[in-house]
């Protein structure tokens, strides 16, 4: 499993409330297994999640039957790094948390995309 980060050192968890990543670990962590790398930790906004539901991946509608509350504003989520940057082509894209976005995600979205929306405040 690669835990490294987009500057080659550990992964910082992104996110335990809700809880995250496709292990639902509360990384960005990644393998082969994850299809949809999972691998960028966002910081949601309204906007992020409305364009998210448009396009088909609702995430902020309650699942309680799998125990998801829904993202919110405000939420920090590991998102798929296609998704990522898909929103960022339709000037949607949410902040990123770069010390918790896993490596693996550049294979997707190049740095200077991820940069661009590098979220700089407090990480909690």
């Amino acid at each position: 499993m690669n835990t490294t980060n987009v500057f080659g050192d550990q992964v910082i968890t992104c996110s335990e409330k809700p809880l995250t990543g496709f292990f639902r670990d509360g990384c960005c962590n990644t393998d082969p297994t994850d299809k949809g790398s999972h691998t960028v930790c966002i910081l949601a906004t309204q906007e992020f999640l409305d364009f998210s539901k448009g396009v088909g991946n609702d995430l902020s509608t309650p699942l309680p039957q799998w125990r998801f509350d829904g993202v919110k504003p405000g939420d920090r989520w590991c998102l798929c790094a296609a998704r990522f940057l898909e929103a960022h082509q339709n000037n949607a894209a949410p902040l990123v948390i770069l010390e918790a976005t896993n490596e693996k995600a550049l294979s997707i979205v190049p740095m200077d995309i991820l940069l661009k929306h590098a979220h700089y405040g407090p990480k909690e």
